[in-house]
């Protein structure tokens, strides 16, 4: 076995969702196009089928499959951020044309959902004092896109 790829199934737009994710994200590029040889039943010869790309380093494949399989909340992409300006970037780019949802939770465009984390939410939540986990979480759930001053500030009853 060579790896494991995800596969995202699109209605017609793969190219377009996949150009869009790859101009935000570093280490992110398009590999491979490949377009219907022919007419068939779903498209016609020259329409996009299949979109290979990498985000941040790992493949992912876009599936021009049609209508019938939308996204849902099942699966979300999780973007650990180092800092609040990489959350407000990545949040800004990718909630663009799509829905904020809640406690750093968005749907894209295309209804694709993500996770827009910052690093230090994850610490607070596994911090040993469970009583400053527990407020930095209490924080967490009344937001929609996370702050981690926000986030410190209830972790250390400063609110």
């Amino acid at each position: 076995m060579k790896e494991i790829v995800t596969c995202l199934w699109f209605d017609g737009d793969a190219e377009e969702a996949a150009k869009f994710y790859t101009s935000i994200l570093p280490d992110s590029k398009i590999q491979r196009v490949t377009q219907s040889p022919a007419d068939t039943h779903a498209q016609k010869a020259g329409d996009v089928i299949t979109v290979e790309f990498t985000l941040l380093g790992k493949p992912y494949m876009g599936l021009n499959g049609g209508p019938d399989y939308p996204f849902t909340e099942a699966v979300s992409f999780q973007i650990m951020c180092e800092d609040q300006a990489e959350v407000d970037r990545m949040w800004s780019e990718l909630s663009k044309g799509g829905s904020e949802v809640a406690c750093g939770w968005l749907k894209d465009r295309w209804g694709l959902c993500w996770q827009i984390v910052p690093v230090r939410m994850i610490e607070l939540l596994n911090d040993p004092d469970r009583e400053r986990a527990k407020r930095a979480q209490e924080a967490m759930m009344k937001m929609v896109k996370l702050d981690i001053a926000t986030l410190e500030a209830a972790a250390d009853n400063k609110e």
